[in-house]
């Protein structure tokens, strides 16, 4: 290209013509090339920042929901057992039953009582990382980050919690009502200002109630990421996030007021962020993501069960897990036989395509799976990630159920808008027009889970 003296230098980007006073090397970018390259500046970082505050902006919305539509007190403990209960919660299971208190420590410290047996769970940070240990059979006293350890203190277990806000997310496995009860009377979680005189767990249920806790979309996303902001420590390695969040006006100490240029800025990236959380995650491209090269298996949680603190370091896995799911500890992502579970997820058929509701699948789960309890295959909307909404309220099935099995002990589940004859028991419904995705899960997962000789295959259309 030659040289025009005197007129600006057009240079053609992905971002669209930056214009100089002189050639690219030479000139300055003209007044508007400079408001559009820092337009695309903080629209770049906040695509990365949707993808970093995931976690915590679930967290918040979730606590959210669970005090303003359930109408829990602070550190109550909510019951999710129905269908529509738990239709709240991204990417919830629909066979064991849930327990779930958010609490704030700004009002002191909690004391939490976690039974000796019948029970996975733990309490969580604000970007649901699980506290040390606290999935443990113990009584705990969890303060917050600043709160002294009160004087005097004798049979607690401390644990400090790096934010403020935190929650109990616990699942009971055992199937049995009487036994579900029994261990519940174990569970306490109270203010520490009632040790004296603990008061009896009272456990809100929260019924049929159609509520949300799913992260929102546009510009309230960046409310509910602001609300973390304002209540939560700064982390050191979240401090680049924060300074490439200022200029669009999330900073803490100062309210959230976006310009009618930051607004737009916003409004696109909470679009194009969640269009890349959601590639992120329905196709994964991290190394040995397949539980088997010849099927569309992924490992849902990429999560190191030696070293679990890791994982928030990573800024992708990280993302593919908590654009769909919730909560995430060395337990979730099992490395050996113990008292676990392991989540698979696919998103494609056999023949690399989309599950797409308005089409028939069969999934065979071979014979002798790799469990010590059960398994159980769930499907969700691609939209809310939430349980699959369909007129029979059936989401998924399970080897706890009455299935129809094949005579060499494998079981084929069907998945698609009709039932399929004979196999209505092994049909899990799907509707026209809306995308679904699967996970596989496998409680308290043996060494074939582990060697990956046990086979599973993919969801082929019939």
């Amino acid at each position: 290209m030659t040289r025009v003296p005197g007129r600006p230098r057009r240079i053609e980007t992905r971002i669209g013509t930056l214009e100089f006073t002189h050639d690219f090397a030479n000139g300055y970018p003209t007044d508007a090339t400079v408001e559009q390259l820092y337009d695309e500046r903080d629209f770049q970082r906040a695509c990365q920042a949707y993808l970093w505050s995931l976690p915590a902006v679930a967290f918040t919305s979730w606590q959210r929901g669970t005090n303003t539509e359930l109408g829990a007190k602070n550190g109550q403990v909510v019951a999710i057992l129905s269908y529509e209960a738990r239709r709240g919660i991204l990417t919830a299971n629909a066979t064991t039953p849930y327990y779930l208190g958010f609490a704030d420590l700004s009002a002191g410290p909690l004391v939490l009582e976690m039974p000796a047996r019948g029970v996975q769970g733990a309490i969580n940070d604000a970007w649901q990382n699980a506290i040390p240990d606290t999935e443990k059979p113990g009584k705990y006293l969890v303060l917050a980050p600043g709160q002294a350890v009160p004087d005097k203190i004798t049979g607690f277990i401390v644990r400090q919690s790096p934010t403020v806000n935190v929650f109990l997310g616990v699942r009971l496995t055992d199937p049995d009502p009487a036994s579900a009860k029994e261990v519940l009377s174990h569970l306490q979680m109270y203010p520490y200002a009632e040790r004296d005189h603990p008061p009896t767990l009272e456990i809100l249920d929260a019924g049929t109630k159609v509520w949300s806790g799913l992260p929102p979309r546009g510009m309230e996303y960046w409310e509910r990421l602001n609300d973390v902001i304002q209540n939560e420590p700064i982390e050191p390695r979240d401090l680049f996030f924060h300074a490439m969040l200022r200029p669009l006006g999330l900073e803490k100490g100062k309210p959230f007021k976006p310009d009618a240029r930051q607004t737009k800025i916003l409004t696109d990236a909470a679009l194009v962020g969640e269009a890349m959380a959601k590639a992120n995650s329905a196709d994964r491209r991290f190394a040995a993501g397949r539980y088997q090269p010849d099927a569309h298996w992924d490992f849902a949680l990429r999560l190191d069960a030696d070293d679990p603190s890791a994982f928030w370091n990573l800024l992708d896995e990280r993302a593919s897990w908590f654009y769909e799911a919730v909560g995430a500890g060395a337990a979730m992502a099992p490395k050996r036989p113990g008292p676990s579970s392991a989540y698979l997820s696919a998103y494609k058929d056999k023949a690399g395509q989309w599950l797409d509701g308005g089409e028939s699948y069969r999934l065979r789960v071979p014979a002798n799976p790799p469990i010590k309890l059960f398994w159980s295959v769930t499907l969700y909307d691609v939209d809310t990630r939430a349980l699959i909404l369909n007129e029979k309220k059936v989401a998924d099935r399970s080897s706890r159920m009455d299935l129809r099995k094949n005579q060499d002990g494998s079981v084929d589940i069907y998945c698609g808008p009709k039932a399929p004859a004979g196999f209505e028991k092994n049909w899990i419904p799907t509707v026209a027009g809306r995308n679904w995705f699967a996970y596989f899960r496998f409680y308290q997962p043996t060494d074939t889970y582990f060697d990956r000789s046990w086979p599973l295959t993919d969801f082929e259309k019939v």
